[in-house]
């Protein structure tokens, strides 16, 4: 029996069928992808939140034993929170930990499950944690995460704009003491809990589902749109061939029109293949011109030269990170590269009043003057960018051991984002691909060189190894 029989006068309806069905279907799993996917981000963000908390738990037990416990100890015999300057010092102790790291609150119980310190005195004297927790706290020695949420999974698909503490991560973790005291194992001090707020994350996640759906939605529905079209149109065109068959040489001079019109299309597509370089030359050709002649289109022109240029330079570090360049290999010297990004910036280092100081002899590779000329541009912009006004900047070249050090008055590296720098897309500027290091280490790494970056007592440092 068949399900579908051919219909003379709608000969396409089949494919129509199939057509609406794929897009379906299509739907239907971009739906499913886009909770799989947003399930497994929470997951992670959740895993990220967690060891973002144990490290911030691990901090606050060192400190509190070092700076708190051991003072007091010494200080007063014993530790007594009863005591009002114990319990201040103790307070004084943990808000300077936590300071900036948006924890709701923080309390410290003894191993009776009884608050014996709070950031919110409310909380005081009162037995909070579960025998469970205590047990798990205490005698199992663990720590644990407890999500708290105020909405299901369901209800937080369709929510777009989270409350704050609509979802807080609670850390349960034992207070250790940092030496054993001839014991066996570090003696539990008591129980530490603290709340963040990670309510905006997972809004983010939602944000993150309900463009997978949009994306999904919108391409497929537009290639749905346009199958139709053409079914419908071949359609029509097959009607009419089989109603009139006098009009066949009408409908292949039509044919031929529209194959001279493919013809066309392609060619103009070939010229205008990289529509982005015409748009940043003309519009910057117009600035000049009318710039000249005082027009008020000059500031609207001179907005899209720099839009233009701006998307320029952000397509080719993605171009340049992506497929990177074999560098050719002449013998270059390293330090008369520096000269000349020196010669170059000479008049943005004047404006800002910023010294660039060369020190060493000459260091000669074998290399690419061109790639390594955008390397080390690219790393004295960065710190022409970091040091603020009579700022310095110093290159020194160290020819026994091939080594270059760019050190400068700026702000510095994080040390907790070394390592990070240097990953591809991660960047702290307000702009940027967050390619540039990552391109710098790519070139210097098609040459056989290193890159480390440091800090020295008075700024950022970076260290090139040949």
């Amino acid at each position: 029996m068949r399900i579908f029989r051919p219909d003379p006068a709608h000969p396409f309806q089949f494919a129509k069928f199939v057509s609406l069905s794929s897009f379906l279907l299509i739907l239907s799993t971009a739906l499913l992808l886009s909770v799989f996917m947003s399930n497994y981000a929470r997951e992670v963000l959740l895993k990220k939140n967690s060891d973002f908390a144990l490290l911030l738990a691990e901090n606050l037990n060192h400190q509190i034993f070092q700076r708190f416990t051991l003072p007091t100890i010494i200080g007063f015999g014993r530790v007594e929170l009863k005591n009002k300057d114990q319990y201040e010092r103790l307070d004084q102790v943990v808000k300077s930990t936590i300071h900036s790291f948006h924890v709701l609150e923080v309390k410290i119980f003894n191993n009776s499950g009884e608050v014996s310190y709070a950031s919110n005195k409310k909380f005081l004297g009162e037995k909070l944690l579960s025998n469970l927790e205590v047990e798990r706290a205490v005698e199992k020695r663990e720590h644990f995460f407890i999500l708290e949420k105020k909405i299901s999974n369901l209800r937080a698909m369709f929510k777009l704009d989270f409350e704050p503490r609509t979802v807080v991560l609670r850390t349960i973790y034992p207070l250790k003491a940092e030496r054993t005291f001839g014991l066996k194992k570090e003696p539990i001090m008591g129980i530490l809990e603290f709340k963040q707020d990670i309510s905006k994350d997972f809004e983010t996640i939602v944000y993150f589902q309900w463009l997978i759906i949009a994306v999904f939605f919108s391409s497929f529905l537009v290639l749905y749109v346009l199958l139709r079209l053409i079914i419908k149109r071949a359609e029509s065109l097959l009607l009419e061939r089989l109603k009139e068959k006098e009009k066949l040489e009408t409908e292949l001079h039509r044919t031929e029109k529209l194959v001279s019109m493919g013809r066309m299309v392609s060619g103009i597509a070939h010229e205008i293949r990289n529509p982005l370089g015409i748009i940043q030359s003309t519009s910057e050709f117009l600035y000049q011109r009318f710039s000249k002649e005082d027009k008020a289109e000059s500031k609207l022109i001179k907005a899209v030269y720099e839009e233009a240029k701006r998307l320029g330079k952000t397509v080719n570090d993605f171009l340049d990170y992506a497929r990177p360049v074999e560098p050719r290999q002449e013998l270059v010297d390293l330090k008369q590269i520096f000269e000349e990004i020196k010669g170059f910036l000479q008049g943005e280092l004047e404006k800002k009043k910023v010294t660039l100081e060369l020190e060493g002899e000459s260091i000669y590779i074998e290399g690419d003057k061109h790639l390594l000329y955008r390397a080390f541009y690219n790393l004295i912009l960065n710190s022409f960018q970091a040091v603020e006004e009579k700022g310095w900047i110093k290159v020194k070249f160290l020819a026994s051991e091939k080594t270059i050090e760019i050190l400068d008055s700026g702000p510095g590296f994080e040390p907790a984002l070394l390592e990070k720098y240097l990953e591809p897309f991660f960047t702290t500027k307000d702009s940027g691909t967050g390619l540039g290091l990552a391109i710098v280490k790519n070139i210097l790494e098609g040459h056989r060189a290193s890159m480390l970056l440091d800090n020295h007592s008075q700024g950022g440092r970076i260290i090139l190894k040949f």
